[in-house]
């Protein structure tokens, strides 16, 4: 299909009124959504000199990983680390802080900055790129054009030969709780609120929950995480797993697994949650972190031919292709693994595909980064995964308080595992917990994707004193195990 640079024109018409005529620009790539994916995939059209548009209902670009969602939440992070003294109380001791009497404005004021330039740095992407901008609600009026509801109530038609559906998520949310904006709270509430709560109840032990819990916690917080499974984060291995909750119970956490939110209340200022087992648990804010949907409600989907799941979320084949052939969709919108990270590939990858780019593939070695208190990173199999294969594997573990790095940063409960092939040595997994986590995780990835063996890491000589250190000690560890060495090695 040939596209046109100048304008045509569309007629619609709603049901009782009369036609509308509109100037149609048209474009070769229109991008619902500017987080991760969306960006990417608008950029990566550009560099194919193709004509793009991205549209976003947010008027600062960014979507939610940036406003709501993976920028702030690990900034907040960072500024609580920073400020409350966590990662130094290792060497000067349990009373250790920065600043006393951190403020809910102290922690945003550090947000706001890494925020605000971060948008700046997306929309000076899109300027020297020349992507075009509208910021509207976009929904479909057929398969190739779109509607864009602009903030002071007029409407734009656009059309394009091809559409990267990148709308994200939103919290999901649920009758039983009243989401109030400021004791009762979900992710996205976060950011509005007024005081640090001195008690906070987080129902939801995925990654959201477990991690806004770490945070409350090291500020001090009584946290108590309520969840109807039997642990938090299950797709972590078992050991990295029983060494975050040893970690979270030492910072005060509570756990309430095999219980289920019934009901959730303000009463005179405080929170009073009931469990279906007739437990009352009170707090000064409640924090509802169970499960996201598909930010799809409002695109009008159908008028594409296109269809959503009971979350919201798009069905995509291995090009992230819909089932309308020229409409892509990306990043979390299509569920799994919905990771910032993945969303970026994920939208370069629809982009090229769009226009006949099929030499590139989302690798199968993607790393996992929580950042919890301690952070964790994995990549590749578990132990358990591993077992249920019937895969046979031998372990090496480094512990960052045997690394001299470790011991200058203060971190004496960090740990590094390796599995690997007894038979073969490849390598079949990495597990981290501990500061750095998940920059060391990428060590072990290019090794993985590289099909590399356990050897590698024993030849090879590393930076001293390094965290990355690790790798070798961990190596030599499962090295030994093996009897690999005539004479064997001592670390």
């Amino acid at each position: 299909m040939t596209l046109l640079s100048t304008r045509d024109t569309i007629k619609t018409g709603q049901p009782k009124g009369p036609s509308k005529e509109y100037a149609v620009p048209m474009y070769d790539l229109a991008v619902i959504g500017t987080g991760p994916a969306g960006h990417r995939a608008a950029i990566q059209a550009a560099k194919l000199r193709k004509r793009v548009v991205a549209i976003d209902a947010r008027a600062p670009v960014g979507g939610v990983c940036v406003h709501t969602g993976t920028i702030p939440s690990k900034t907040l992070r960072e500024a609580v680390l920073f400020l409350t003294g966590f990662r130094q109380r290792g060497i000067y001791g349990l009373s250790y802080q920065v600043k006393p009497h951190i403020t809910v404005a102290d922690l945003l004021f550090r947000c706001d900055q890494v925020v605000n330039n971060e948008v700046d740095v997306l929309m000076a992407q899109f300027a020297r790129n020349g992507v075009d901008l509208r910021h509207g609600e976009a929904s479909f009026i057929d398969p190739t054009h779109l509607s864009v509801r602009l903030p002071n109530g007029d409407e734009e038609v656009l059309e394009a030969a091809n559409i990267v559906i990148a709308s994200g998520t939103k919290p999901a949310h649920t009758p039983r709780v009243p989401i109030n904006g400021t004791t009762i709270i979900d992710a996205d509430g976060v950011y509005n609120l007024h005081d640090i709560p001195r008690t906070l109840t987080v129902a939801g032990a995925g990654i959201i929950g477990v991690e806004y819990a770490c945070i409350f916690a090291a500020l001090g917080s009584k946290v108590t995480v309520v969840d109807k499974r039997s642990t938090v984060l299950e797709f972590l291995d078992h050991e990295i797993l029983e060494a975050l909750m040893y970690h979270m119970r030492e910072e005060g956490v509570t756990f309430r697994f095999g219980e289920e939110v019934t009901d959730v209340a303000e009463v005179e200022g405080r929170v009073v949650v009931h469990t279906k087992s007739n437990k009352t648990i009170t707090s000064d804010c409640f924090l509802y972190t169970v499960g996201r949907m598909g930010n799809t409600e409002g695109l009008q989907l159908a008028n594409a031919g296109i269809s959503v799941d009971e979350r919201g979320r798009i069905p995509v084949d291995g090009s992230f292709q819909t089932c309308v052939p020229h409409v892509y969709a990306c990043g979390d919108v299509i569920g799994f693994p919905a990771l910032a990270s993945s969303s970026m590939e994920q939208g370069r990858l629809a982009a090229a595909y769009a226009f006949g780019m099929r030499s590139g593939h989302m690798s199968p070695w993607v790393p996992y980064g929580v950042y919890t208190i301690p952070e964790i990173s994995m990549v590749g199999a578990s132990e358990e995964e591993l077992t249920a294969a019937a895969v046979p594997y031998e372990s090496g573990i480094a512990r960052y308080k045997e690394i001299a790095r470790g011991q200058i940063i203060g971190d004496r409960n960090g740990l590094l595992k390796l599995l690997v092939h007894p038979e073969t040595r490849k390598l079949l997994g990495v597990h981290i917990i501990g500061e750095g986590a998940t920059e060391l995780i990428h060590i072990g990835q290019a090794v993985l994707a590289l099909d590399g063996t356990l050897d590698y890491l024993v030849d090879n000589v590393f930076n001293y004193p390094t965290l990355a250190e690790c790798y070798k000690v961990a190596a030599l560890d499962a090295y030994n195990k093996l009897g690999a060495a005539k004479v064997p090695l001592v670390v």
